[in-house]
């Protein structure tokens, strides 16, 4: 058995690191289906495309799918706990207001309607910004375009959240209890324990597809449930990590197993994308969802990729960029900003360069720098300004 620790501080720069990381790897990975790689994006670019770069984006941009959000949810719930402890349920709620539903509501209100009027332009729309406007709002389809449905979801579970520590508040009031992870000793879970975690995400996300297969959106919130088992497993994952001290104190000797086994799912994805017709030409919509061993085989990948890349990312970090400089600090204090703000700065960067002709994989590789460092002075500069620092 594992000794007791003690919970967790609330800061953590390697988290910090990583935080940053992953939001420069949304950045570019949207860049990428711009520039032929698979997903749904504002704009995509027409072009040369060497066979090269799809080759490398197709699989690039399937990992990225299956683990970076579901290790987002899981760095929010690590960080959901202490907020709520630090703060009480009105003030914490307040406060999910504040960062998350301020935001959404801009991104909606303002950013979004100027992203699609400029990129209908660019494809030939002649009416006015007013008109653009008129058609948007009339009536408004979605509340959660572009990035903010993952704020809007990180929304409701904080509501969730709040009601469940009210609820379980009052019941051990009335029973004169202590709560229940203060009694217990806090102890890591074993690779068994996480394996058998990931297979059960892995099942719930295949039950889930049988009905909602994966790339059906549910509006007006713009959801997508096919995904909702990983973020919803990995969110409550990292409410229970947080009360064991879980980011910093998970073993670097069992983490060499989880890194082992990302070759296995390297090589399994050229199985699985096999099984989902990727080199035929078209795609086998079974490996969505249904019921189907396609489906199931993807989703229990899927699992894996997530639960095996956030503990090698976390434990990596942990161990090679734990401290920040006054680069990585205001990068890393700018990253939510970017996060938020950056589809209203590469669709037009985007659209401004497509005039000029170069393989599109060259593209990419030549915007993607000037794009995140563009993503990082505009969040840096806005979250300047007293309006908006404290909601960027």
């Amino acid at each position: 058995m594992k000794a007791p620790v003690a919970p967790a501080p609330s800061r953590l720069l390697f988290v910090d690191n990583l935080r940053t990381a992953l939001i420069a790897l949304v950045v570019a990975g949207h860049l990428a289906i711009t520039y032929g790689g698979v997903g749904d994006w504002y704009y995509r670019e027409q072009g040369e495309r060497s066979g090269l770069f799809p080759i490398l984006a197709i699989p690039s941009g399937a990992f990225l799918m299956a683990f970076l959000l579901g290790l987002f949810s899981l760095m929010a719930g690590y960080f959901t706990v202490p907020a709520f402890d630090r703060k009480g349920p009105a003030g914490f709620l307040l406060d999910r207001v504040k960062r998350l539903a301020i935001p959404l509501v801009l991104y909606e209100a303002i950013l979004n309607p100027i992203i699609i009027y400029v990129r209908n332009v660019h494809e030939g729309y002649g009416g006015s910004f007013p008109d653009s406007l008129r058609v948007y709002f009339s009536p408004l389809k979605s509340f959660a375009d572009g990035p903010v449905w993952f704020l809007a979801m990180l929304l409701f579970f904080s509501v969730v959240y709040a009601a469940w520590r009210c609820l379980e508040a009052a019941l051990l009031k009335a029973t004169d209890k202590s709560r229940p992870e203060d009694s217990l000793k806090r102890d890591l879970p074993g690779n068994g324990a996480i394996a058998l975690f990931t297979l059960a995400m892995g099942l719930a996300t295949w039950v889930v597809r049988i009905w909602s297969p994966a790339g059906k959106i549910y509006e007006p919130w713009h959801q997508e449930p096919a995904h909702y088992p990983q973020y919803v497993a990995m969110f409550v994952l990292g409410l229970f990590a947080y009360r064991r001290n879980g980011f910093s104190a998970f073993p670097e000797s069992q983490a060499r197993l989880w890194r082992r086994l990302i070759p296995v799912l390297v090589i399994a994805f050229g199985g699985v994308a096999a099984a989902a017709g990727a080199f035929s030409g078209k795609l086998d919509e079974r490996a969505g969802g249904g019921f189907h061993w396609q489906s199931l085989a993807y989703a229990v990948w899927e699992a894996g990729v997530c639960v095996a890349l956030s503990l090698v990312a976390l434990t990596w970090f942990r161990k090679r960029f734990f401290r920040q400089g006054r680069w990585t600090r205001s990068m890393a204090s700018a990253a939510f900003g970017v996060y938020v703000l950056h589809p209203a700065i590469i669709v037009p960067l985007t659209i401004a360069l497509s005039g000029i002709r170069l393989n599109l994989g060259l593209k990419f590789l030549l915007v993607t720098p000037i794009a995140l460092g563009l993503c990082f002075l505009v969040s840096l500069l806005l979250g300047k300004m007293p309006g908006l620092k404290n909601i960027l």
